[in-house]
């Protein structure tokens, strides 16, 4: 029997399709209350996203593929290259057998929940009821000291997250967010801090994460023209976020 070339395409698009199902059903496995949030249809965007994104890295088998899609849910779908997470960029972009990398990284992966997420997630629930706190409160830095203000408000929020990151690496985070802010004519203390933050708590591609569906529609809606008022639109949003989240999971993981 000979295959042409046009059946061998079939066969691997079925493939895929038959793996994209089964990871549809262990991301909700993995992340319930996060691809409940988002839907089915928003959930699948995210995996081809992510899928695409191990290919280059040489992912090509099916665990190292659902490892990526595990870390995507756990540090947001630029978690490669999120200066939060340099240790897991390094890695992907070593060269060597995928399986030895992604061995590598699953085990940073066991590291960063237990010094990271705590037992139960306990260190994430605490870490989104003080953002929350943070967030209701007026600024107690300005211009003059937004770095050192925004590092020490990220310790007293997340002080586990402070520490696996490192400084340099929080300090890049904030600089991208203050580029990222600008990109959208946010100019005040306060907005830039909003984008900061919401890149501490969801990655720092999380302006354009399909994970976040509503952070990317909020900052590209066309009918909000005034800056300031797009920014207080996110940022009751993300509040809203917070408080649906700690609402309906006040013991439980929030993921």
């Amino acid at each position: 029997m000979i295959i042409r070339a046009e059946q061998m395409r079939a066969f691997e698009q079925a493939a895929r399709r038959q793996f994209e199902e089964e990871m549809v059903a262990h991301s909700k496995d993995f992340s319930p209350r996060l691809c409940e949030v988002i839907g089915d249809e928003q959930l699948r965007v995210a995996l081809r996203a992510a899928i695409n994104r191990a290919e280059r890295y040489g992912f090509t088998k099916r665990g190292p593929i659902r490892l990526f899609i595990e870390m995507t849910f756990l540090c947001g779908s630029a978690f490669d290259t999120d200066p939060q997470y340099p240790a897991l960029g390094d890695v992907l972009r070593a060269s060597g057998d995928q399986m030895q990398r992604a061995q590598q990284i699953h085990e940073g992966h066991i590291d960063y929940l237990a010094r990271v997420s705590g037992p139960g997630a306990a260190n994430v629930r605490k870490a989104l009821r003080d953002l929350l706190t943070f967030a209701r409160m007026p600024l107690m830095f300005s211009t003059d000291d937004f770095i050192e203000g925004l590092l020490q408000a990220m310790t007293g929020i997340f002080p586990q997250k402070v520490a696996y990151s490192g400084e340099a690496g929080l300090k890049r985070l904030i600089q991208e967010g203050i580029a990222e802010a600008r990109k959208y004519r946010f100019s005040t203390v306060r907005q830039e801090t909003l984008i900061v933050v919401l890149m501490f708590a969801f990655g720092h591609g999380c302006t354009d994460d399909p994970l976040y569906p509503w952070i990317v529609r909020t900052l590209q809606d066309e009918r909000i023209i005034d800056p300031a008022a797009r920014a207080d639109r996110l940022e009751r949003k993300a509040m809203t976020w917070l408080e649906h989240v700690l609402a309906r999971h006040p013991q439980g993981s929030p993921a």
